[in-house]
């Protein structure tokens, strides 16, 4: 099995390796990124030479973005968690990086390149990219990129994922339960106005029966007064 999946990796690595790096003529990284097919990158560092590194990992878009100084230098595509073993979203720094470095979890599979961004094991490293979301949790880049990435980064890099698809879902989530909560409460509002009109009628309606009632005693009084005195005379 581990023979298995080492001569797969290998084979994976070796066709991904041959490949260069897109150059788009005239393209900026930004723009080069939104062209990229599975396993293609853009490495342009002369875009900016100095400043900080930050990394932002797009899951919806199954891209990596470089910036340095806040300019994009680099761009990748990359392959996230499968469903069920979905990618952590957050903001995280480089905690440990090895350029030989194999799973305990999963088969003793190699994982070059690796640059570790949560103690659970979550890293990022050299893999597979079929075009989609495929790993166990790590973030699968092209060989040939994770080589140049691990190459300029250090412990601590900052590195964002972002999923705006799963935002979207819990914005929506969110907006669902807030307007079921306000349809609640109109319902309960509702409710507390039907009863108090409930209340207001039945007091209303005590009131003139009691008012009937003594018409109707003070009618009877009156009646029994004229009967007896009519019988007195």
């Amino acid at each position: 099995m581990k023979r298995l999946i080492k001569l797969s990796f290998l084979a994976c690595v070796a066709a991904s390796a041959s490949a260069n790096p897109v150059t788009h003529q005239k393209l900026s990284v930004m723009e080069s990124a939104a062209q990229l097919g599975p396993g293609q990158f853009v490495w342009e560092p002369k875009a900016a030479s100095t400043g900080p590194l930050f990394l932002v990992i797009d899951l919806t878009r199954q891209l990596a973005l470089l910036y340095r100084g806040g300019v994009p230098i680099a761009a990748s595509t990359i392959s996230s968690g499968s469903e069920g073993r979905e990618t952590p979203t957050g903001e995280f720094s480089i905690l440990e990086k090895k350029v030989v470095h194999r799973s305990r979890t999963y088969d003793d599979a190699p994982m070059p390149y690796m640059q570790r961004l949560t103690a659970k094991g979550v890293a990022m490293h050299a893999g597979n990219l079929p075009g989609y979301p495929a790993s166990h949790g790590c973030i699968r880049l092209p060989p040939a990129f994770a080589k140049l990435l691990y190459g300029v980064t250090e412990l601590g890099t900052p590195v964002m994922i972002t999923d705006a698809e799963k935002e979207r879902r819990a914005a929506e989530q969110e907006q669902m339960e807030a307007e079921y909560q306000r349809a609640i409460e109109e319902i309960a509002q509702r409710k507390a106005w039907l009863q108090a009109d409930a209340e207001r009628a039945k007091a209303e309606f005590d009131s003139a029966m009691a008012a009937h009632e003594e018409t109707l005693r003070q009618h009877n009084a009156k009646v029994a007064k004229y009967k007896s005195e009519i019988a007195s005379k």
